[in-house]
């Protein structure tokens, strides 16, 4: 019994705002960047790097047991002649995304930034011999656009990278590695990363499940995480660890399902009080994949935004770049449509929260000061019941033409009589509150 008690209590403070009690003070600064981040809601991750190459996704040296050495000669080969950050950006903002997290180094190992504490570094090691993180970090400053630096905590090419479950297969020789120098030179990058490319809207980590079998390894993060901190004090830092949050950490992030689901059996995690982002690929696969063309529809996507608004969360979507320093086809067309819809009921979406109304199946509600955003998604009925009480509705309206809808009121709630079965990819419906 005692046992399970002192568990509780600590999943319990673990889910909990993180204060002074746990080591950490965020400052106002960070503060704010939290209530910026919670209110820029949409975000689009990019994972590019050596593997794109290979076009079979950016688990593949690991996958395909490729030794460490022939794996870098990749980047003799690496010209994107088509990379162009400005276009990036331009179709990015486009979908009406807020930021970018950008794949500074994944578990590969190879650097896509000009680092002076590797040669493995996409200016040093290859033909294109320019500094892609510079490029988009200058393109956002440009064109508005908040960035975040994705950051691999695990390496399956350094030999002093102790070895994890993943990358045992890579040709490095010593398991037990360095972890001294392998700290110090993941903290020398992270520090090149926050002195030399402006403002950091986050760091993304990921890989600390790779020691996850390794009892008593010690990542050292709450130093790691004073020393971002203290470099830059707005920065968010995230960890998709699948873990309730870390001292020290600003966002919650959930990998392939919205908050409160475990579809993808990585997601069972508590929720805590800190800003939420759930992370999704628009097809099925983080890095490019040739031989998958499986993007989800515009109305999949948009249904997966609304739905993580109507949960208090961010959504963070996914595209891998080509080889060739272009982004897909079909991911650009798919944010051009995600952007007109954006264009119209965007502000059902930023700046909002989870509405008082909870999830239902036929959809969400988001809530912005006294306007409480119903959205409909998926309903086989002419009416729907909201259950709203404690509050009184003044006024309801269709968002889209602002026609008002008749309604009725009961004890617990209100029926809203929509005319017709709705139609629309969200049929949004605006209540006035008091």
């Amino acid at each position: 019994m005692i046992k399970q008690i002192i568990t509780l209590l600590l999943v319990i403070g673990a889910c909990a705002p993180l204060t002074a009690q746990s080591g950490y003070t965020p400052t106002e600064e960070n503060l704010k960047a939290r209530r910026e981040f919670q209110d820029n809601k949409f975000g689009i991750f990019l994972h590019w790097g050596l593997y794109s190459m290979l076009a079979t996704g950016e688990w593949t040296m690991t996958n395909r047991d490729l030794n460490y050495k022939e794996y870098a000669k990749l980047a003799g080969g690496f010209y994107p002649s088509k990379f162009d950050a400005a276009r990036w950006v331009a179709a990015i903002k486009a979908s009406g995304a807020k930021y970018i997290c950008f794949t500074t180094r994944h578990h590969e190992g190879f650097s896509m930034f000009d680092t002076k504490f590797s040669d493995y570094n996409v200016v040093k090691a290859t033909p294109f011999k320019r500094d892609i993180v510079k490029e988009l970090a200058d393109e956002c400053a440009r064109q508005g656009i908040k960035l975040h630096f994705y950051y691999s905590h695990l390496d399956w090419s350094r030999e002093d990278y102790p070895w994890g479950r993943t990358g045992r297969g890579t040709g490095r020789a010593d398991s037990k590695g360095n972890w001294r120098t392998y700290y110090q030179f993941m903290n020398d990058q992270l520090t090149e990363l926050l002195t030399n490319y402006g403002p950091v809207g986050a760091i993304w980590f990921d890989g600390w499940w790779d020691q996850d079998q390794n009892p008593g390894f010690d990542w050292q993060l709450p130093e790691q995480y004073a020393m971002i901190h203290r470099l830059q004090p707005a920065c968010l830092i995230g960890n998709n660890h699948h873990q309730v949050p870390f001292a020290g950490e600003d966002i919650q992030i959930f990998e392939r399902d919205l908050p409160g689901e475990n579809n993808s059996g990585l997601s069972g995690q508590d929720i805590s009080q800190l800003p939420l982002e759930t992370c999704e690929t628009m097809n099925g696969m983080w890095g490019y994949k040739i031989t998958d063309p499986n993007y989800k529809s515009t109305k999949t996507l948009i249904h997966y935004l609304v739905k993580a608004a109507g949960k208090n969360a961010n959504l963070l979507m996914n595209i891998g770049p080509q080889p060739d320093g272009e982004l897909p086809e079909v991911a650009v067309q798919r944010l051009k449509e995600v952007g007109e819809w954006m264009q119209q009921y965007g502000e059902t979406i930023y700046g909002t929260r989870g509405g008082l109304v909870a999830p239902h199946d036929w959809g969400v509600t988001t809530q912005k000061g006294n306007k409480l955003y119903v959205h409909i998604l998926d309903l086989q009925d002419k009416s729907l019941f909201i259950p709203l009480t404690g509050k009184k509705v003044k006024k309801a309206v269709f968002f889209k033409d602002k026609s008002p809808l008749r309604y009725t009121r009961s004890r617990d709630g209100i029926l809203l009589e929509l005319g017709a079965v709705p139609v629309d990819i969200d049929t949004v419906v605006e209540l006035t509150i008091e």
